[in-house]
């Protein structure tokens, strides 16, 4: 077989799958802070906390707003996700089957990284509605109203990530579903991947924490949670004789950590 042939195999190999982990291998990494190339085992992420303006007599000094300042601390943690490719000429030179097994890399570490940041929302506290109930009007309001008496800021940057069957709840909402509530261009019919409501991304995940029929929801602003990233997703591809196939490793070293629990509303949602 041609060496030109595993050249060419492993360049398009690398590409697919850093395009598909940042195409969709994960949906929560842009609705949080990111800090890229950390060097290190850990990286700080700063939280400021509110300042207050005061008045002064002419010619005094000008007040300080006394401004808290805090970090908190996100770990990186390395993850690999691998696959044997035998040496066919059919599995190299096809496209349909070299883009599953990129896919399928792609997404597992797309996984991972939405397990990292739902883990660090999960230590939030502060939460909405009662866990005997599914997501209502009430709850959703529950929460807004939270966020609004926190000073969280209402400027296109929250997100709220909820489960299927909270999703396909919502859509019982005339004001989530309604044309003459929402308008015609804002309907979720037309797609189920994203849709804003009360100035909020509204985003339906499968990996959100579910435990004795209770689904955990979150509604957050992108400052409230920090993701650091060490490695971005890297793919090495080795030959190994014995088997007669590569090795395929994908890996990466990414962390995620709470920075402002003022920022998160839990919502508990049962799941019937």
């Amino acid at each position: 077989m041609s060496i030109t042939i595993d050249q060419a195999f492993v360049k398009q190999f690398e590409r697919e799958v850093h395009e598909a982990y940042q195409r969709q291998g994960s949906k929560l990494r842009h609705t949080v802070r990111v800090k890229n190339g950390v060097r290190g085992s850990s990286t700080v992420f700063q939280r400021v906390g509110k300042g207050t303006a005061t008045t002064k007599a002419r010619h005094g000094m000008v007040p300080v707003m006394n401004v808290e300042f805090s970090a908190v601390e996100a770990h990186l943690v390395d993850y690999y996700a691998g696959e044997w490719v035998d040496r066919l000429d059919e599995l190299k030179t096809n496209i349909d089957e070299r883009q599953v097994l990129a896919h399928a890399g792609a997404y597992a570490l797309g996984r991972k990284t939405d397990e990292l940041i739902i883990e660090a929302l999960s230590s939030a506290t502060l939460t909405a509605g009662s866990p005997t109930t599914g997501l209502t009007k009430e709850k959703v309001l529950e929460a807004f109203e939270i966020l609004g008496e926190n000073d969280v800021p209402d400027d296109g940057q929250r997100f709220a990530v909820i489960g299927w069957k909270q999703w396909s709840e919502l859509l019982s909402l005339p004001e989530f579903a309604n044309a003459e509530f929402v308008g015609d261009d804002a309907l979720p019919w037309r797609g189920s991947q994203a849709k804003y409501w009360l100035g909020t991304l509204w985003i339906p995940h499968s990996g959100l924490p579910l435990a004795s029929g209770v689904r955990t929801c979150f509604w957050y602003h992108r400052s409230a949670v920090g993701h650091a990233i060490g490695q971005e997703v890297v793919t090495d591809i080795t030959w190994h004789g014995d088997r007669a196939a590569h090795f395929v490793s994908n890996m990466m070293s990414q962390g995620a950590v709470l920075i402002d629990p003022t920022g998160v509303v839990k919502m508990l949602c049962l799941e019937a």
